[in-house]
């Protein structure tokens, strides 16, 4: 006789589908958020130190909130507690939220407010922490925001620096001068001083134009000062900026007509020769008008003539008939534009062997990069060196891409395929394919001394203060530590670069004007420079706070914990169906 189901069987089948209906809709709960010890996250950007900073009442009370906890200092960076003055030049609270709800227990930031990347803060993480406010007292600050120009000119060129300037915070009445004076000066060398307008509030630019002779020759850092201004916080009225100045140009470009390919190679050549380039565009087809190509201001033939009997390289780039009155004295590289045939041209290394810049196209994915789009005919040369060839759609005899010859004298190379631009255009693999190929012809056709490619670069010569000054990996082979030597003034100072596994290195200086030095165990020469890091930074200038205080409440202390972490509640599910199953066997039932 089959027995009835009993009260206690109901009980736990509705047991069980409850902790199973659980489980699937997974509900957070919130529960105290014990265990970790309180953290205070404290805002040790320059901010805090400057006109109107509050570091002492903020240390005061970070001591305070934390408790017997710990306390972590943020603003470029995360880092440990210590009571030294603030140095970053960032104010980035998103870093140490994440790390912070990493770590779990309740989280306090301590800061005046002007964190720059509020927008890239989850929703989530901002709820969580308590905020304490500190604002800074208002002030009015004028400022330069920023110096642009050329980075390598020679000694008869005329530098233009694009020069940003203005002001904000609230001008008390008669307070601050609306006039002031934009300074220049390098190595105690004053060339120029103009006279400008403060605006009310906000930035404007103006151009700074005077010849490159007024500076001495090398590498030069140049301040571009803000002069009598009468504002309340003078660390930010004057930038550097870095520029080398060359006796005469090392690689001339000759562009005739200007299209996308010599526009990318000019691009490309300022990068990787490190050296002053200097760019000639024809005016128009056939004539004899030319114009720089950096300002566009009009050229005569001789003066065209003298550069290219100057430069160490000449780059010929176009219709080969209007180069016929130049006579380059040193290395010339040859593209040809006339007489091409058009087609996907797919490039490959020649199977004749290593050629000498076979080392340096060492890596490239060939059949990775996009076809040239069309190649001309060289002229035959019994004694050069087919570095490159090409096939047409990947089909056929190879046709010679990139020659190599060397006269009495000089090198000379040839590129026959035109779009080649389309390489550094897409960028990635393909860019840096595009990189090694001039960086290759530029260093074996230029003389030993006049370039040469560098194992590393700045990849900016000069940084705001408080953050660091990057350098990338540019040598051949995997990245590897570099032990680089900074001398400012009478100091020197030993750094070691190391370098990341896409090739970068950041480096924390104080505020100066370093030279640089690191030596090639292989043979290869020496690295030098100059790198700069400004006493300005936009931490000094007055700002709005993104921030708001936010007081302290039990959600605070409080974390989301999902049920499915809840390991009981699968042990109540599996225990529930198991006893079930149980006791209906023993009753007989099915």
């Amino acid at each position: 006789m089959r027995r009835r189901v009993t009260l206690g069987l109901g009980a736990l089948r509705a047991t069980a589908l409850g902790a199973l209906l659980l489980l699937v809709w997974n509900p957070s709960v919130r529960v105290e958020a014990g265990g970790a010890p309180p953290l205070v996250l404290l805002d040790a950007s320059l901010s805090m130190a400057g006109r109107g900073g509050r570091w002492r009442d903020a240390l005061d009370s970070a001591r305070a909130l934390a408790r017997g906890g710990v306390i972590w200092r943020f603003g470029a960076r995360v880092g440990s507690f210590d009571t030294l003055p603030p140095a970053d030049g960032a104010s980035r609270l998103a870093p140490a939220l994440e790390a912070a709800a990493a770590r779990g227990g309740p989280v306090t930031v301590v800061s005046d407010g002007a964190v720059t990347d509020l927008a890239d803060i989850p929703p989530d993480l901002a709820r969580r922490a308590r905020t304490v406010v500190l604002p800074r007292a208002p002030f009015f600050d004028a400022f330069v925001a920023s110096v642009e120009g050329p980075r390598r000119v020679s000694a008869g060129d005329t530098i233009r620096l694009r020069v940003s300037y203005g002001t904000a915070g609230k001008r008390e009445a008669g307070g601050g001068r609306r006039e002031a004076t934009l300074a220049l000066s390098a190595l105690g060398r004053r060339p120029l001083s103009r006279n400008v307008e403060l605006p009310d509030s906000g930035i404007v630019s103006t151009d700074l134009t005077f010849p490159a002779s007024r500076l001495p020759a090398g590498w030069v850092a140049v301040e571009v000062r803000l002069e009598g201004v009468g504002d309340e916080e003078p660390r930010d009225d004057a930038r550097l900026f870095v520029l080398e100045v060359s006796p005469a140009p090392s690689v001339v470009l000759l562009a005739a007509p200007p299209d996308r390919e010599t526009r990318f190679l000019a691009r490309t050549l300022e990068d990787v020769a490190r050296v002053p380039v200097r760019t000639f565009i024809q005016a128009e087809p056939g004539g004899q008008r030319w114009r720089d190509g950096a300002t566009l201001e009009g050229r005569t033939l001789g003066d065209v003539t003298r550069a290219v009997a100057g430069a160490a390289l000449v780059v010929e780039a176009g219709d080969p008939s209007s180069f016929s009155r130049f006579t380059p004295k040193g290395a010339v590289l040859l593209w040809p534009s006339a007489r091409r045939l058009d087609g996907d041209w797919y490039v490959q290394p020649p199977s004749s062997g290593p050629s000498p810049i076979s080392n340096a196209l060492a890596g490239v994915a060939w059949d990775s990069l996009p076809p040239a789009t069309s190649l001309a005919e060289l002229a035959p040369d019994s004694g050069a060196t087919v570095a490159l060839t090409a096939r047409l759609a990947r089909r056929g005899p190879p046709h010679p891409v990139v020659t190599l010859s060397e006269r009495p004298g000089a090198r000379r190379a040839a590129i026959a395929a035109g779009g080649l631009y389309r390489w550094a255009f897409r960028g990635g693999a393909s860019g840096e394919a595009y990189r090694a190929l001039v960086a290759g012809l530029v260093d074996w056709l230029l003389t030993p001394g006049a370039g040469g490619r560098e194992r590393f670069v700045p990849v900016a010569p000069e940084v705001a203060n408080g953050l660091p000054l990057p350098w990338r990996w540019t040598g051949i082979g995997e990245p590897r530590d570099i032990v680089v030597s900074l001398a400012a003034n009478a100091a020197q100072r030993v750094d070691t670069l190391r370098f990341d596994a896409g090739g970068r290195a950041d480096l924390w200086l104080p505020p100066g004007v370093y030279r640089y030095a690191a030596s090639d165990p292989t043979g290869g020469g020496a690295e030098r420079g100059v790198v700069a890091v400004d006493t300005y930074s936009d931490e000094w200038r007055p700002g709005v706070p993104a921030l708001t205080p936010r007081p302290g409440t039990a959600g605070d202390w409080l974390s989301g914990v999902a049920l499915r972490d809840r390991w009981w509640l699968f042990v109540v599910a599996i225990g529930a169906l198991a006893a079930e199953w149980a006791w209906r066997r023993r009753e007989g039932l099915p």
